[in-house]
């Protein structure tokens, strides 16, 4: 394969005209496929890399992000996908070829490029058949990984290392609650605190998504979903109070929020860190269409929070790092540490082919994704 984007077929790509009210508005109403061609390689930059995209993950910040309710919104029209892999097929001239060649398998850091980044490259999501990233955005993908697998580890791992690590100093022998344990960040959580030898307790709503947490590591599942007629979660503090003797848990790893938040408190020891990771269960805190505001902001009870001796602590990865970018080189070193090792392998549950990404982002909605969730360009 030669350095020319002569030849190379059109292609496809999702995208974003108009932010919506909420998530489901904005797929079904504002997300639009169309033909992609080949991106102008006259128009770049001498450091920047084309990759045709053979895999990119659907993730709950690209559904926040079509209805403005995340904390960064990209320019209108933006194609979706925050990580991707693919195969290099340009490169401009000032690019290290050891960083970047044509015909390497390859994914990027989705901090420096497509719909999160701060700069240029915001319009260049994954879901499409190619994007444009610049060389300093370009990873290796592992001997061992696959497609699919390269472009789920930096955004569940990295939040999973910084909630439990840098946030909540979680050590071997603790034991630790984690909410929404089949999702892909409370998944990449059940593997971290595995490693450093800690006791997880994984909470869900599915028999059947909590048995593959399980097989995935976790000593221990509860079923939280309440009652047949009833809503939010069943009580299961005496279960968990049961699993540690009586003395509660040390950590709380909390993406869920609302109701389950609550019932988390009575299952602590004293001391305990409460980590706030998300709040997928009540995902429309703020207003649609990119209003700021949190009309519907989560609560969380202060007597509780004084009589249990709790530490509650906000733990926003990405906003973290912008913060103070010194705090990612640990992390990632680590983790591609756990990976070299063949300790981290990221699970994906759904394929589909990127012609179905309504489809694959409603099933990312619904909670059907254990794991991850990926599309597929080319096929």
């Amino acid at each position: 394969m030669t350095n020319s984007t002569q030849g190379l077929p059109m292609g496809q790509r999702v995208r974003v005209t108009e932010f919506a009210e909420n998530p489901l508005e904005g797929v079904d109403k504002y997300l639009t496929l169309e033909d992609q061609p080949m991106p102008d390689s006259s128009t770049l930059g001498e450091c920047d890399v084309i990759i045709e995209i053979k895999s990119a993950s659907v993730g709950w910040v690209d559904l926040l992000m079509t209805s403005g309710q995340y904390q960064h919104m990209p320019p209108l029209p933006y194609t979706p996908g925050l990580e991707y892999s693919g195969i290099v097929v340009w490169v401009g001239d000032a690019v290290d070829s050891n960083v970047a060649a044509v015909g390497e398998r390859v994914y990027v850091d989705g901090f420096v490029t497509g719909p999160r980044s701060p700069g240029k490259y915001q319009q260049y999501g994954g879901f499409a058949t190619y994007a444009v990233a610049p060389e300093a955005a370009i990873r290796p993908i592992p001997e061992s990984f696959s497609f699919d697998q390269a472009c789920n580890l930096l955004g569940s791992y990295e939040t999973a290392y910084h909630c439990l690590i840098a946030c909540g100093q979680l050590q071997a022998g603790e034991t630790v609650l984690i909410h929404g344990a089949s999702g892909s960040t409370g998944l990449a959580a059940v593997h971290i605190a595995k490693i450093l030898g800690a006791t997880v307790i994984a909470t869900g709503r599915s028999d059947e998504k909590l048995a593959v947490v399980k097989a995935q590591g976790a000593d221990h599942v509860i079923n939280c979903k309440a009652p047949e007629g009833e809503a939010g979660v069943r009580r299961f503090r005496d279960e968990v109070k049961a699993l540690t003797g009586g003395k509660g848990v040390d950590m709380v790893y909390d993406g869920v929020g609302g109701e389950i938040s609550l019932e988390s408190m009575r299952c602590v020891k004293f001391g305990a860190r409460f980590l706030v990771v998300g709040w997928a269960s009540t995902p429309f805190v703020a207003k649609g269409k990119g209003q700021r505001g949190a009309p519907n902001a989560n609560m969380l009870p202060t007597n509780l929070i004084m009589m249990k001796g709790l530490k509650v602590l906000g733990c926003p990865t990405v906003i973290s790092t912008q913060h103070d970018e010194s705090i990612r080189p640990e992390r990632m070193e680590k983790i591609m540490q756990w990976v070299n090792e063949g300790e981290l392998q990221p699970f994906i549950s759904h394929r589909f082919p990127l012609s179905e990404i309504k489809t694959a982002l409603k099933s990312k909605w619904n909670g059907d994704v254990i794991g991850g969730c990926v599309v597929h360009p080319s096929e």
